[in-house]
């Protein structure tokens, strides 16, 4: 995956990544509970951000990673 934002050209601010799952646990062949998660978060400087999630198919982890 590519970067969704250049970092250098980030703007301060609150922003809302979507991860579409459904289709991966289909591709799978598994049942799961949530069809996307969405993890919103806020930029204050001009730092380089991983936003990185923990995944199955009843529950997800998420933190902020750098």
């Amino acid at each position: 995956m590519t970067d969704f934002l250049n970092y250098k050209e980030a703007k301060n601010g609150i922003y809302k990544l979507r991860f579409l799952v459904a289709d991966y646990f289909k591709n799978k062949k598994t049942d799961s509970f949530y069809p996307f998660i969405e993890v919103v978060f806020q930029i204050k400087d001009t730092n380089h951000y991983h936003v990185p999630i923990t995944l199955s198919s009843y529950g997800f982890a998420t933190y902020r990673g750098n």
